[in-house]
């Protein structure tokens, strides 16, 4: 499946899993204690910061059970509470990626793959 897709009395809805990652990844960005998503190289193994324009890289979309499945890979800024971090951001992700897409989110995976002091 591409897409998230619901019956409506109107018809079909389909949203595209691109535009899903790309919204919530533009939610998340704006948490507090999120310096921004993580792309990793598998062949390396190493983590690197990515940029606006390839946030979505970082997060993947799923459907189960006609819920949503948002896996997020992020690093967060140096100092602050991981776990507070993570709330913060699984709660206004839930929230706002809800009432955009009428999809109700049924899991948040939350990966912290780095550590960057910001300036």
């Amino acid at each position: 499946m591409k897409g998230s897709s619901m019956n409506t009395h109107m018809g079909k809805i389909t949203i595209d899993k691109e535009v899903v990652s790309r919204y919530a990844g533009s939610v998340a960005v704006e948490c507090f204690g999120i310096v921004g998503m993580a792309g990793i190289n598998v062949k390396d193994g190493l983590v690197k910061l990515l940029k606006m324009d390839s946030i979505t890289r970082g997060i993947v979309v799923k459907m189960d059970n006609n819920k949503l499945v948002l896996d997020f890979h992020v690093i967060v800024a140096y100092g602050v509470s991981i776990v507070a971090v993570s709330d913060n951001l699984i709660e206004n992700v839930k929230y706002k990626v809800e009432e955009f897409t009428g999809i109700d989110v049924g899991r948040i995976n939350v990966y912290v793959e780095g550590v960057r002091a910001i300036d």
